[in-house]
């Protein structure tokens, strides 16, 4: 392969995000490439600040000599990794919603979420109703979705997702906001509302929970229908 390209550029970048903050040998190592040539698309990548440079953390005492940079992402290369993943998916969906309609893009989107559904199912099931919103926010923050529990103008309360991942995707395809909050009613026993969503371009994703009528079996699983394709 032709170590100047911007592929292989690219396979530099990413091992620094797949692997932590690296030095140019064990970059070179990791990808089979010669250290000088991993040194021409470190110095490239840092200069159009993909990646920065800094000294590495070590445990202890020095040892004599300065120690090798490591090279990290910075916050604008992951945002980029991001942009490029997110049009991926992107393009992805929009041949499934070519091949298969509105419907195959709900599919895809209700089946996306059925592991971790199920790995929440398992771990609300270990508190109670009462409990349940605050354990799926804490569940949900460690997604990386910033969620918080908030009284809410309705009466009840809300779950707030100051962040979202997919947002960029979502925006495109609502689908993908729908089969979250069916599978926040399903896991809190509850008949939640989407009030807003990052991706239509509010601050925050809110979803409603009403104040429920009595107490709610969570660790029961809520049995999954997917909507016959042609309608809801």
């Amino acid at each position: 392969a032709d170590d100047t390209s911007s592929a292989t550029r690219t396979r530099v970048a990413r091992h620094s995000l797949e692997h932590g903050p690296s030095t140019a040998a064990a970059i070179a190592d990791g990808l089979g490439l010669t250290p000088a040539a991993v040194r021409r698309h470190l110095d490239a990548l840092t200069a159009e600040g993909m990646l920065a440079a800094a000294d590495p953390y070590v445990r202890g005492r020095r040892g004599r000599g300065r120690p090798a940079k490591v090279f990290k992402v910075t916050d604008a290369g992951r945002d980029e990794f991001e942009q490029a993943y997110d049009d991926l998916a992107v393009s992805a969906l929009s041949y499934v919603a070519e091949i298969g309609g509105a419907e195959a893009v709900a599919e895809f989107a209700r089946r996306r979420l059925l592991h971790l559904e199920e790995a929440y199912r398992m771990a609300l099931s270990a508190v109670g109703p009462d409990e349940a919103p605050q354990a799926l926010a804490d569940l949900l923050s460690e997604e990386g979705y910033a969620a918080s529990i908030e009284p809410s103008p309705q009466g009840g309360m809300q779950i707030c997702q100051h962040h979202c991942p997919v947002a960029h995707v979502a925006a495109e395809f609502p689908q993908i906001c729908e089969a979250e909050t069916e599978m926040i009613g399903r896991l809190l026993g509850s008949h939640v509302q989407r009030l807003a969503t990052i991706a239509h371009g509010d601050g925050v994703c809110t979803t409603h929970i009403p104040t429920p009528s009595g107490s709610t079996d969570l660790g029961m699983p809520v049995p999954i229908t997917p909507t016959p394709a042609g309608g809801r």
